[in-house]
């Protein structure tokens, strides 16, 4: 009788794997689906295929999918809810179509909760490192008001403007990025390497170096004798910053002031108010109540300084007031998202001004990084430039320095 590796999703959400003897692969589905399990692979163990399957399980699916991941997800779930198919084939379709086997085992488990009497946001809500509080508050109102699909789609295209941005300020700053390592790398091997070699040949000659040339030999000297203990400072303080920045109270002072840096914090104001607008946007549009839609959306900003602000504005809100005038107090979001949100009051039409402030914010945001970018390129090749200049220039110094105790 043939041996069977299989791995299945057992009815808590986690991931078995073990090895069944069985007549056919047929006799082993049926054993482990009548345990209440989720078959996600039974194999004959002595295939050649057997072992690199077996190898590219995921070990830990509890890390979650990627944002792309969860875009395509959700997308294809709202197609074919809008195309008539229940819920339980819609989830079939994506576990089954889904390119990662870490992802197919986190909708495997997903389908298994639901299919057992689980609502799909109590589902979801079991994988906080995937379906954030975010999703998990929307789908949870879609489902109680009967527009699950509706909600999907405006969570897909949450997901997706989200993603887009960040990507485009990534992308953006790839160049920028190269260009300082370069410089770095291109100072530190003429200072490490190219310097030092001309050095025995001072010294033989018996030449008085001049005293730029004198400095940058020592600074490559200092360089390469404290090199490593600055290297094991900087990771020392890199541990030591997460740990301070656990704490909520120097959290919130570390927020407060990246928000007051003269571009970056602007910079990262628009983005934080594209975040708040449309995060609440899309939960007021799906029915999620104001009070709800604050809190829900006050744990996607990150910023604790804007957190703190979206906190003390729904306070104020549910005290009678309106939410604009304490969101302007705090001083945190730009005066565009002030107006936007208090024209969208005065109108009660706040879940489409707050979505058409997110995309005024988002384009803001993209021209913000596009100038910085311009300006970076330039400035750091300049920066470059007369830092290899001033060293190059320090090395011809001394050669003609050389030529003169010739002469």
């Amino acid at each position: 009788m043939p041996s069977f590796r299989w791995a299945a999703i057992d009815e808590e959400g986690h991931l078995m794997r073990g090895v069944m003897e069985a007549p056919d692969q047929a006799v082993v589905v049926d054993q482990l689906q009548s345990r209440g399990q989720v078959v996600l692979r039974a194999e004959i163990s002595d295939r050649p295929r057997w072992l690199s399957e077996y190898l590219s399980l995921p070990l830990d699916f509890r890390r979650g999918l990627d944002r792309a991941a969860l875009g395509e997800v959700t997308r294809e779930l709202a197609i074919m809810l809008r195309a008539g198919q229940d819920l339980d084939r819609a989830l079939r379709f994506v576990c089954e179509t889904h390119g990662s086997a870490r992802g197919r085992a986190i909708l495997a488990a997903i389908r298994a909760k639901v299919h057992g009497g689980s609502s799909l946001a109590a589902a979801l809500a079991g994988y906080p490192r995937t379906f954030s509080k975010v999703y998990v508050g929307l789908v949870r109102a879609g489902e109680a008001g009967g527009m699950l699909q509706p909600t999907l789609d405006r969570l897909a295209t949450l997901i997706e403007r989200e993603r887009n941005l960040a990507t485009s300020v990534r992308s953006a700053l790839i160049y920028p990025a190269l260009l300082i390592v370069a410089a770095i790398a291109s100072i530190l091997l003429l200072l490490e390497y190219v310097l030092p070699q001309f050095t025995p040949i001072f010294e033989q000659a018996g030449a008085e170096l001049p005293t730029s040339t004198r400095a940058l030999i020592a600074l490559g000297t200092m360089l390469g004798w404290a090199g490593p203990w600055l290297l094991a400072v900087g990771v020392v303080a890199v541990f030591g910053l997460r740990r301070l920045l656990a704490n909520p109270d120097a959290r919130l002072r570390a927020d407060r002031l990246v928000l007051r840096i003269p571009i970056a914090g602007r910079l990262m104001r628009e983005a934080l108010a594209a975040r708040l607008t449309r995060t609440l946007g899309t939960l007021l549009q799906s029915g999620v109540p104001l009070m709800a839609a604050l809190g829900i959306a006050k744990d996607a900003l990150g910023n604790r300084a804007a957190m703190a602000a979206v906190e003390t504005a729904a306070l104020q809100t549910q005290e009678g007031g309106g939410l604009a005038r304490p969101l302007a107090a705090a001083g945190v979001f730009p005066a565009r998202t002030i107006h936007l949100i208090q024209l969208g009051e005065e109108a009660a039409q706040l879940a489409e001004m707050a979505l058409k402030a997110a995309e005024i914010h988002d384009e803001q945001a993209r021209v913000m990084v596009d100038r910085l970018v311009a300006l970076m390129v330039p400035a750091i090749t300049i920066v470059m430039g007369a830092a290899v200049a001033s060293i190059v220039g320090a090395l011809v110094t001394a050669m003609l320095s050389l030529n003169d105790l010739a002469q």
